[in-house]
């Protein structure tokens, strides 16, 4: 069975630095694209950063470059998510995803991304 299973999530101040992660259970395939989506308050989903486990290869999104660091451990077949330096606008739900149709990662739109895992919730307080 296909899982994708995030945790990392919770209530943290401005200023502090935090690791999402997501561990991946039941792929047929060693190698896959993962991404990071949130959905801030309001908002719809909006891609993050993603990795493509087999070469390394990353994309991030163009507002939040510099402050999230996407990484993945083959051993634990885990993507991580680091935020550094966290403020209220980055409160959301925080989802990763696998794209499992492509040899590279095509970016953030989530309509390439075939399976979700539940999300993790962050709130960032002032």
């Amino acid at each position: 069975q296909v899982q994708l299973v995030e945790s990392g999530g919770g209530s943290f101040e401005t200023g502090v630095s935090l690791r999402l992660s997501c561990v991946a259970q039941g792929f047929s395939k060693p190698r896959n694209c993962v991404g990071w989506f949130r959905q801030r308050p309001g908002k719809g989903r909006e891609g993050v950063a993603a990795i493509y486990t087999g070469g390394q290869s990353v994309w991030y999104a163009t507002a939040p470059r510099g402050r999230f660091t996407i990484s993945h451990d083959d051993a634990k077949k885990t993507a991580y998510l680091q935020i550094a330096n966290v403020n209220p606008g980055d409160t959301a739900m925080y989802f990763c995803a696998a794209d499992i149709t492509r040899p590279y990662c095509n970016g953030g739109n989530p309509r390439d991304y075939q399976y979700w895992g539940q999300g993790t919730q962050v709130t960032v307080s002032s």
